[in-house]
């Protein structure tokens, strides 16, 4: 300034000098004087320094409810959940999953010593109830899920049953007297199991038809066991599917078709960045159909086993590949087609892991579930027996092409989001025992569960060292903003939904198998590992607030009161 008050440099100059500067330098320079004061909080300046800080390309358009393009930086920089404030050391063996209450207020635990545990989700995060599963004969605990009013935990685990042999079991717990309400076996295991409504839940079953091919059943269950009429339904049989090449049913979980409203707020990828993954719609229609279903399997199966043996079959069959093709025909006449209802916007989706090629999980089903299929009323169970013969078709199949070892979905229910390493491209599947290679990077896929197509170029920040044969499941969780995984590299990632950039690394000493972000407050996120603890983190902004609450924060400390 010169003695009258006159700035000696014109903003133009000021704003190309700050141009040189790092994000951190243009904020302390903006406490120098006004005029510098007020270029610091440009529009473009920031508009600038974002691209450059993060990395994001720049046809990339800013957050559709961000009001500037300081904010949106402040945003990303200050309140993503990436400084440890806790770390909680009460399991004794390696943690495996963590879910939040609707309310936010509890959260529980899984864990390989064998228990569930619930936690007060306070201030300070204190334990308020372990129960132990080993006198009910589990090896150890796997997955849990609040039901809507928060009164019930579900609670997934691994039973051990007769001759050491390992199924599932789902527990119910209440959350006020925490009893234990009903236990209801659930085969495979890794079905986890998920709520349908606040007192009914889904659970899984599996029956062997051939060596290589089985079908899936999946029961309706009341959450309470003791019923007070001999005419109400325990459990209901709600679908039946057929399993192909050793695969099976797993990871279950339910979507709220009416929650789709929001808002689009991810950027559709071009064709050039998709992923090599199908969307299938299986609801076609039937109605110009002129041979009856049960004609065509049997005129199918003439042919084909005229082949086989007069040998003409080419090429030559094996045993598995003909037990495949023969499983393949007569689920041609005995397939329900999908239902379909006027309300579709009130129904859900039950979505799963499954195959066709391989037992390794690589397609994602989805199964629309009616009004009228999502209470234990009806006909009891045993009843409507002719209606065994048949098998349910899927709505939907999304073939990932390749090793999914997790699934989450956005708060909204909209968006499905998925972890997998991928198979080679051009692989072929020879041998349904023998699946290909999997890729050591993980890809995080998005699917908008409402056009059913990937609407995401795949995320990668993260590796998996485990072979073909060993992979497992590593839970991922979605908020309103962010999406976060474990990993096999003892971190746990959090990346932003909108921009596709890694926002976070965040250590353990082990293996990060799951992550959950609380559904009131996104910047608060807690992470679990085989290390056998479970570490809570908070945004820079929120531990300001927590560690000063009295005081008033500078102007811009947000920026300097953490350098990376």
């Amino acid at each position: 300034m010169d003695d009258g008050g006159t700035p000696l440099l014109p903003d133009s100059l000021v704003y190309q000098i700050f141009l040189s500067l790092g994000p951190a330098d243009v904020l302390a320079a903006g406490l120098v004087c006004r005029q510098w004061q007020a270029v610091s909080r440009d529009e473009f300046l920031w508009r600038e320094q974002f691209y450059r800080y993060y990395q994001v390309a720049r046809d990339v358009p800013r957050h559709p409810v961000a009001t500037s393009w300081y904010e949106e930086f402040r945003r990303l920089y200050d309140m993503v959940p990436c400084v440890e404030v806790q770390t909680l050391r009460e399991h004794t063996d390696q943690v495996l999953h963590l879910s939040f209450s609707h309310s936010g207020y509890q959260f529980a635990s899984c864990s390989k010593d064998c228990t569930v545990k619930i936690w007060n989700n306070d201030l300070t995060i204190s334990l308020l109830h372990s129960a132990d599963m080993r006198p009910y004969n589990w090896s150890y605990t796997q997955f849990s899920q609040f039901n809507q009013d928060d009164s019930l935990l579900l609670a997934s685990g691994v039973f051990l049953g007769p001759h050491n042999s390992s199924s599932g079991e789902i527990a119910v717990i209440s959350l006020d007297t925490f009893a234990l309400l009903s236990r209801v076996r659930n085969k495979p295991y890794d079905v986890f199991g998920c709520w349908l409504t606040e007192t009914s839940l889904i659970s899984g079953n599996l029956h062997r038809i051939g060596d290589i091919t089985s079908c899936s059943v999946l029961w309706l269950n009341n959450a309470f066991q003791d019923v007070e009429s001999e005419n109400v339904n325990v459990v209901k049989r709600l679908f039946k599917i057929q399993n192909l090449n050793a695969s099976t049913i797993r990871t279950v979980m339910v979507a709220d078709c009416s929650r789709f409203d929001s808002p689009d707020l991810l950027l559709d990828a071009g064709d050039s960045a998709m992923s090599p993954c199908r969307v299938f719609d299986l609801g076609g229609d039937s109605s110009d159909e002129v041979e009856p279903a049960s004609a065509r399997t049997k005129e199918g199966l003439r042919r084909l086993l005229d082949s086989v043996l007069d040998g003409r079959a080419q090429p030559q069959l094996s045993e598995r590949a003909l037990e495949t093709r023969v499983a393949e025909l007569l689920a041609q006449g005995h397939t329900k087609p999908p239902e379909r209802s006027a309300a579709s916007a009130r129904n859900k989706y039950l979505i799963f892991t499954t195959g066709c090629l391989t037992y390794s999980p690589h397609q994602i089903g989805i199964k629309q579930i009616l009004p009228h299929q999502m209470t234990t009323a009806g006909p009891v169970l045993g009843e409507g027996r002719g209606s065994d013969a048949f098998f349910d078709a899927l709505d939907h199949v999304i073939d990932v092409h390749g090793h999914i070892i997790g699934m989450g979905l956005s708060p909204d229910n909209r968006y499905l989001y998925v972890n997998s390493r991928a198979w080679p491209s051009g692989s072929v599947v020879a041998d349904p025992m023998q699946p290909p290679p999997i890729a050591e990077e993980i890809d995080l896929l998005v699917f908008d569960l409402k056009t059913m197509r990937e609407v995401k170029r795949a995320l990668r920040a993260h590796r998996a060292y485990t072979p073909n044969d060993e992979c497992f499941f590593i839970f991922l969780d979605v908020s309103r903003d962010f999406v976060a995984s474990g990993a096999e590299d003892r971190h746990g990632y959090i990346w932003d939904r909108h921009y596709n950039i890694c926002l976070a690394k965040l250590r353990h000493e082990d293996v990060v198998n799951s992550v959950a972000f609380s559904p009131q407050e996104q910047e608060l996120l807690l992470t679990a590992s085989d290390d056998a603890t479970i570490k809570a983190w908070r945004s820079p902004r929120t531990v300001r607030i927590l560690q000063a609450p009295r005081l008033r924060p500078r102007p811009f400390s947000w920026f300097a009161s953490q350098r990376r």
